[in-house]
């Protein structure tokens, strides 16, 4: 995007500054990091959470969507809509938050309270995928919870890994209704085709007849490719397994408490989202009441970001405060604004 969130600025050390001889500096960072407390109140009015039911809406997005691929390793491939041509065509399309307008009026990535970034896809992210790569992590029979999920890319891989639900929450409806759900729609599909495709494949070895695909048919008639169509969603078995929300992390966190019984989640991923310290106690609200007893939570994130204050060593010290979770670094960038992956579980009673 050609959007600024002031995030990418010259290298920054990768600790917090050093500690002259006298204690100056120790006394400057202890008293930095205890003013946390006194910004946790939301710095916005409240934004209800709800649930989406009517994904059959999001497939309008799909319509001569330009698409890309993201292949990392021996991850599947994971499909989402190119974020250039989302900005260009923001006018076209239904967003009641008005968020792409104000964000292209403004040039900029985040707006607090109005817009928190679910549009793009942030560096971090991919940090993380690659990570699960490299550990080889699959989710078999697993609750995932994506929590600012923007385009989705990490619950719908651990959807693709065997995960068992997934629940996708964002700050916006538009986020979710125009990206995360056609996302979803679009993975979910390709799932099914490949599925179909080898099913006929196996039928036309037994049989010893050719194979034939409807891309193959077009391409022989010389007929132009075929716009994507409104699909089945009762064809797409592994969107009966998401739940989608947005709002902000408090009023989510109540609504789906009304459950019955309350769903506890074995991953929650959550990538990019401590860059505002005013957030820390509701996200870390969200997280100590739905993580499951020996859950773990992935959180990808940049060393400081720029502009809003928010960064890792701020929201190390906020859960420490707090003695509810221990953090483990699990990767930590040398490169640019440093980048890290961290690993959160609760701490074990002594």
């Amino acid at each position: 995007m050609s959007f600024c969130f002031n995030f990418d600025v010259p290298a920054q050390t990768k600790h917090p500054p050093s500690v002259d001889e006298n204690g100056l500096q120790v006394k400057k960072t202890y008293n930095a990091a205890n003013t946390i407390e006194g910004d946790t109140k939301p710095a916005e009015p409240v934004k209800e959470a709800k649930e989406h039911l009517q994904l059959c809406d999001s497939q309008i997005c799909l319509v001569d969507a330009v698409v890309e691929t993201l292949s990392i390793g021996c991850l599947p491939p994971l499909h989402f809509l190119n974020e250039t041509v989302f900005e260009k065509t923001a006018i076209e399309r239904e967003d009641r938050e008005e968020i792409l307008s104000h964000t292209a009026e403004q040039k900029s990535d985040l707006i607090p309270g109005v817009y928190e970034g679910g549009l793009k896809v942030w560096e971090c992210t991919y940090d993380l995928l690659e990570l699960i790569e490299k550990d080889g992590e699959t989710f078999g029979g697993k609750a995932v919870l994506d929590l600012g999920c923007g385009a989705g890319l990490l619950g719908i891989l651990a959807l693709k890994r065997g995960a068992r639900l997934v629940h996708f929450q964002d700050y916006n409806s538009t986020v979710i209704e125009q990206l995360t759900v056609p996302n979803a729609m679009l993975n979910f599909q390709e799932d099914e085709e490949v599925e179909s495709n080898d099913d006929d494949e196996k039928r036309n070895r037994k049989s010893g007849g050719k194979i034939k695909t409807r891309e193959k048919d077009e391409v022989k008639e010389c007929n132009p490719p075929a716009k994507k169509r409104a699909m089945d969603l009762s064809q797409l078995p592994l969107l009966a397994k998401c739940r989608f929300f947005s709002g902000d992390w408090s009023t989510f966190l109540g609504l789906v408490q009304k459950d019955d019984p309350l769903t506890k989640y074995d991953i929650i991923f959550t990538s990019e989202t401590i860059y505002n310290t005013a957030y820390y106690h509701s996200l870390h609200k969200a997280l100590h009441m739905l993580l499951a007893p020996d859950g773990l939570v992935y959180l990808a994130t940049k060393s400081h970001y720029f502009g809003v204050g928010g960064g890792l060593y701020l929201f190390e010290t906020f859960v420490k405060q707090r003695g509810i979770f221990s953090l483990e670094h699990l990767w930590d960038g040398q490169e640019g604004l440093q980048r890290h992956v961290v690993v959160l579980r609760f701490k074990k009673e002594k």
